[in-house]
């Protein structure tokens, strides 16, 4: 699980990584980053992914992934909207080591 310090929590947070940062796309999910000096992690899943219980499998498959890739990553604010729920894991990989290409070059 993601530890609540490593969480975006307001509006605010996601509206400025959404905004400033940059945007990756993958057929099940949007990616944002930005560089920051201490890493963030947000996730967006709308009605479309599913029923509630859908969505919320997505949101703890990609809090999980996220907290493993925050842990040896370089400090970047992140942001995820789901969406669909196949082949979030994989797209999620890819998106990651792109922005991190994107964000730190």
């Amino acid at each position: 699980m993601l530890p609540q310090h490593l969480r975006l929590r307001t509006s605010a947070d996601f509206a400025s990584v959404v905004k400033k940062g940059f945007r990756v796309t993958r057929p099940a999910l949007v990616l944002y980053a930005r560089a920051a000096d201490q890493p963030h992690f947000g996730v967006i899943v709308g009605r479309r992914v599913g029923n509630a219980v859908r969505r919320n499998r997505v949101k703890r498959v990609l809090r999980h992934e996220a907290g493993v890739r925050l842990s040896g990553a370089r400090p970047m604010d992140v942001v995820v909207r789901a969406l669909g729920s196949e082949l979030v894991r994989q797209d999620l990989a890819s998106a990651w080591a792109e922005a991190e290409r994107r964000v730190w070059s």
